[in-house]
This record gives C-alpha cells, sequence and structure tokens, in this order.
C-alpha cells in the first residue's frame, strides 16, 4: 500500500467536530500501515485542559487491540488534506513500541517521507554513536 492510498483513509475520518464547549474531535486522522499489512486509522481527540491526545495515540490504541505493534508506514493529516509530522510525544511512543518502529516510514510533507529515526536522532534507547 502506498502513502496515496494511506492518506485516503485517514482522509475519511479527518472532519472537525465539535462535541461540546470543551472537546473537539476529528481535526487531524491518522492512517497506521502495520508490519502485517493491516491499516489502522485515529482521530485527534482535542480538549480544554490538554488532556486529548493524538491521532496517531489513537491508531496505536486500535493497533494494540490487534496484537500488533509493528508500525511499516505512517501519514497523519488535516480536513484540508494538509499532512502532519509526529509531534515529539508520538515519536517516542511509537519507539517504545518496538525497536523496529525506528525503520516505520513517515510522511512529512507532500514530497519528503523519513524514518522514525530520522525525526528521533538522538533516542535515549537505541545505541548509536554520538549521542548525547
Amino acid at each position: 500500500m502506498d502513502f496515496r492510498e494511506l492518506k485516503q483513509q485517514a482522509l475519511t475520518y479527518a472532519k472537525h467536530r465539535e462535541l461540546n464547549k470543551f472537546i473537539s474531535f476529528g481535526s487531524v486522522a491518522a492512517a497506521i500501515l502495520t508490519s502485517k499489512g493491516n491499516v489502522y486509522v485515529g482521530v485527534s481527540i482535542d480538549t480544554a485542559c490538554s488532556m486529548g491526545f493524538c491521532a496517531e495515540h489513537a491508531a496505536i490504541a486500535e493497533m494494540l487491540k490487534n496484537q500488533e505493534v509493528k508500525i511499516e508506514k505512517l501519514i497523519a493529516v488535516t480536513e484540508s488534506g494538509d499532512i502532519v509530522p509526529p509531534c515529539g510525544r508520538c515519536r517516542e511512543f511509537i519507539t517504545q513500541l518496538s525497536q523496529d518502529n525506528h525503520n516505520a516510514l513517515v510522511m512529512v510533507d507532500s514530497h519528503t517521507t523519513l524514518t522514525i529515526l530520522d525525526l528521533l536522532p538522538y533516542d535515549w534507547k537505541a545505541k548509536v554513536s554520538n549521542t548525547w
């Protein structure tokens, strides 16, 4: 599956909705392709007091429900189709799931894909030379 197809799956759910005056959801949707070839999609939840979570976390929760931890590809998008790279919290979370996820490909803009290791070069868990 290519990133174009993953983006389309995420766009299906990337629709900003107001639940109430404290919570909105769906501003960002993420699609993850696992090493087993399955796709999991999650949406962001935004709250008035920062208790929400990212779309990547929601997609990963779906993966975990299905006993999967290895990510091949990941893309997150807004309702308008803009690509959003994962935040630092998501990058760290992804690497803690499996060491293999350092090689997961992430689309960071319409012309660029990087690995999680590219996005998190000085991972405290990795045994890489020149770390801090």
